[in-house]
């Protein structure tokens, strides 16, 4: 196990069955916090995050939720209270991409990414937020996008990066909403390399290395180490900010 900044928090990280979630989980819990790994339908791949977590030597959890429905997200904020006694940190992540343009997308498109990404984030924000309150601190991380902030990708992901966008707005207004005991934080990836990005085309693979300052993509490790900071006391006296992880993408 590595340097204990949050022993005995618990967190909950959405979608942490794979990619960056799966990331995330795995480092919170190295650095002592008790995980709740969520998922949807990978309920294997859960199984299999928490096994790992609790062989290195931590605690977790995998509990079913779509963030998209109410009830589901309260079932299981009840149920992390029911293991755990508590939650400290909650780290949005759950989130799905539609590649299709502006013109091919349908109106299911349109509701169903908006669901995951921005109605998950502020359900499940509203749904911890007064055990953090009563608990007298907590934080919640939001993971956003560097689309969200400014970026042609819009011609591809038009949803996502409304999405994206809102959760940035969402996470300047909880942290106003929730201050002073709950710091409210996003992080904007740049591109991460994960399982979603295997079939990317070469000449686009290419441009991103041509346009990132640092010349290669992101690992989730590099978003994963950016919400322990934020989810530590080392980030204590910092809310509503976007901390932008992307390598230098996007100042051209």
């Amino acid at each position: 196990m590595g340097e204990q900044r949050l022993s005995g928090r618990v967190a909950i990280v959405t979608g942490s069955s794979r990619g960056i979630g799966l990331a995330v989980a795995r480092r919170l819990a190295d650095e002592g916090a008790a995980v709740v790994v969520n998922y949807v339908a990978r309920e294997a791949e859960a199984d299999a995050a928490v096994a790992g977590i609790v062989l290195a030597g931590g605690r977790a959890v995998a509990l079913q939720a779509d963030v998209s429905r109410g009830s589901d997200v309260a079932t299981m904020v009840q149920s992390t209270l029911d293991h755990f006694g508590r939650i400290d940190i909650l780290v949005n992540n759950a989130g799905i991409m539609i590649t299709k343009s502006l013109m091919e997308t349908d109106e299911d498109d349109w509701d169903r990414t908006i669901d995951v990404n921005l109605k998950g984030a502020y359900l499940c924000s509203k749904a911890v937020a007064p055990v953090m309150v009563a608990q007298g601190g907590g934080t919640i991380i939001n993971i956003s996008s560097n689309s969200g902030l400014y970026h042609p990708s819009a011609m591809r992901f038009t949803e996502y990066v409304v999405s994206k966008a809102g959760m940035n707005g969402l996470t300047k207004a909880m942290a106003l909403a929730l201050g002073p005991q709950v710091r409210v934080n996003a992080i904007c990836p740049g591109w991460i390399r994960t399982d979603m990005m295997e079939d990317i085309d070469p000449e686009v693979h290419q441009r991103i290395l041509e346009e990132t300052a640092l010349a290669r993509w992101g690992t989730p490790g590099d978003v994963a180490a950016s919400a322990a900071f934020l989810a530590s006391d080392d980030a204590a006296f910092i809310t509503g900010e976007l901390l932008i992880v992307a390598g230098g993408r996007g100042m051209h």
